[in-house]
């Protein structure tokens, strides 16, 4: 009587045999964890959670004062023109290792293992697919230009020159502009049919 188990299948040379199973190697280093449910790397987790813990530490107190500290220190000394000052570039300098050691410095009390530099790489490698408020100030460390920017948009704030397009905009209820009829007071071609 013949057994048909797994140990003794093998394949016949034209393709697998049907229900034979496969063994997988995973001793390669470059292999690459995949949550199923997600469908994210355990590389892009670990990115992520390293943004989250930073996006943490900036809205903290302590990181508020620092960043602004520097921006007041340093305001007056920048110019909205395209030559650029030598100072600026002892003064970029200054605010990457002011600021990026005291990133590392909380990272490494949340994360352990987090290391800076294969941080930043990662960052580089992502550059065009990352967007929002964090992502700009992480590119203020590697980039002059963005850098430079901030401490003028700070400079315009402080001066009064700041573009406000906040007082142009109005939020009222649909509610309050019904009829008695219940009709909206505004056409489709958003002209109101009662005037202004």
């Amino acid at each position: 009587m013949e057994t048909n188990n797994s140990n003794n299948m093998h394949s016949n040379g034209h393709g697998s045999n049907e229900g034979e199973i496969e063994e997988m190697d995973f001793s390669h280093s470059d292999f690459i964890e995949e949550d199923l449910a997600t469908g994210l790397s355990s590389k892009d987790v670990k990115f992520d959670t390293i943004i989250g813990h930073i996006e943490d530490i900036v809205m903290e107190e302590p990181f508020q004062t620092i960043q602004n500290g520097f921006l007041e220190k340093y305001y007056k000394e920048f110019e909205d023109t395209e030559e650029n000052k030598f100072c600026y570039t002892d003064i970029h300098k200054e605010y990457i290792s002011l600021i990026e050691s005291y990133l590392e410095t909380e990272l490494k009390k949340r994360l352990p293992e987090f290391c800076m530099l294969e941080f930043s790489q990662q960052l580089q490698s992502r550059k065009k697919e990352l967007e929002g408020e964090i992502f700009e100030i992480l590119l203020t460390f590697s980039d002059f230009m963005a850098f430079k920017e901030m401490l003028l948009d700070y400079k315009a704030e402080k001066e009064g020159n700041a573009i406000d397009l906040s007082g142009g905009l109005t939020v009222t209820p649909v509610q309050d502009k019904l009829n008695l009829d219940g009709a909206s007071p505004f056409c489709i071609t958003g002209k109101s049919l009662q005037g202004p």
